[in-house]
């Protein structure tokens, strides 16, 4: 079972933020190679933080987003698709994703995860 563990500290965030990034029209996501786990670590832990700025709308409108992207990379994992687990990922979702039905969503993020695999190797 792989649980979502989230970047707690501004830190972590400003390392990721410097790193390579990847943009669409439902999100960004920043992405960095782990460089201190150990092999036990990486199996159980993704790491991965969901982030809404406030001016997209109210705080139902920016949760629901995060649910939505959340969702996604569930079904990803759970499919046995392509998310590479040696990666911290810090996603931004964008107000398209509100808007938009799941399956569109889902076609986006699993396709951005597989380009991050390909640059990976």
């Amino acid at each position: 079972m792989i649980k979502f563990k989230s970047l707690n500290q501004g830190g972590q965030f400003l390392k990721i933020f410097k790193k390579k990034k990847l943009n669409n029209k439902y999100f960004t996501i920043f992405f960095n190679k782990n460089s201190n786990n150990t092999k036990q670590d990486i199996n159980k832990n993704l790491n991965i933080s969901f982030v809404m700025r406030k001016n997209i709308g109210n705080a139902v409108k920016r949760n629901k987003i995060k649910r939505k992207l959340k969702a996604a990379v569930q079904k990803i994992i759970k499919d046995k698709q392509p998310i590479d687990l040696n990666y911290t990922y810090v996603i931004f979702g964008k107000n398209n994703v509100y808007k938009d039905q799941f399956p569109l969503v889902f076609n986006e993020v699993n396709d951005v995860f597989k380009k991050i695999k390909q640059i990976g190797k």
